[in-house]
């Protein structure tokens, strides 16, 4: 009798199983040390910008010595939050006419390819797309304009993650929300929406990191502005578009804020990343 130690075939089997786990830890330990450099090379040039005036100071001139990112920080609050404002509820709404209607329906079909697709486009041909309906129309670059660039972006992250947490819902909890006599309505919102709510506001939190570190939409839609500014009828400074100018200068004290706002950004997102998979994490519903 063989045993499975002598048998060609297993054998075969073990030795392309192990090739591949080791082709694995090698692919993964190879982006993570990368990652670690990218890391390391953020914090060594990013921690040395950082200070009180850089939360209290506009953005220098050319040349300039001191200066912060109080009005770049401010622009990019303002239209991150609109476009959140704006994208959550659209979104969620969406998902759930996807998730309850959108099974035989070719318009939600339709719905779920073009969302797809704006999911896999490129940020910068929303950007343009903006400029082109909006921006090329009324002659001048907005902070409304970069708003609407980023819900478009954001938009269809809510979309998808709404509707996939809602097919996770088992149908028993359903039929005996409908055996209870609730209508369609009803169901969708109070019992297959608050069951999936943490999975949910993860997706809106997602998109929130997915915009906060967009630049090339923010160059055709909102531009900057050196000085403060609360009027989103005009160029809105932000951070991206401040960053991408400010690593390109020849000025040391302008590169030395870029990386002081790179860092900025890298660390909102990671801990809305973390937040989205830490404190609203849910198991799959049963």
């Amino acid at each position: 009798m063989n045993t499975p130690s002598k048998n060609p075939v297993y054998r075969r089997r073990l030795l392309a199983h192990r090739i591949g786990i080791t082709l694995s830890v090698c692919a993964m330990g190879i982006g993570l040390a990368f990652l670690a450099w990218i890391l390391f090379t953020l914090l060594y040039n990013g921690l040395g910008g950082l200070s009180a005036t850089l939360f209290t100071a506009d953005t220098p001139a050319p040349g300039t010595p001191g200066g912060g990112l109080r009005n770049a920080i401010l622009g990019s609050v303002m239209m991150v939050g609109l476009s959140t404002l704006i994208s959550t509820p659209v979104g969620i709404l969406a998902g759930i006419y996807l998730a309850e209607y959108g099974e035989n329906n070719k318009f939600a079909q339709v719905t779920r390819f073009v969302t797809d697709i704006m999911l896999s486009a490129p940020s910068i041909v929303i950007g343009l797309f903006v400029y082109a309906i909006y921006v090329a129309k009324v002659q001048h670059f907005s902070g409304y304009a970069g708003t609407i660039a980023l819900s478009l972006i954001a938009i269809p992250v809510v979309v998808r993650t709404t509707d996939n947490m809602l097919r996770l819902v088992p149908p028993s909890l359903l039929e005996a929300a409908y055996a209870l006599g609730a209508p369609h309505w009803k169901v969708a919102l109070t019992v297959r929406l608050r069951a999936v709510k943490a999975g949910v506001v993860t997706g809106v939190l997602l998109a929130v990191a997915r915009v906060t570190g967009e630049t090339a939409p923010l160059l055709f839609t909102a531009l900057n502005n050196q000085f403060y500014s609360h009027d989103m009828n005009a160029p809105l400074a932000n951070l991206p578009v401040v960053i991408y100018t400010y690593a390109m200068s020849p000025y040391d004290d302008w590169r030395s804020l870029a990386w002081a706002g790179a860092l900025l950004v890298t660390t909102t997102v990671l801990l809305l990343n973390i937040l989205s998979r830490t404190l609203f994490s849910q198991k799959t519903p049963n």
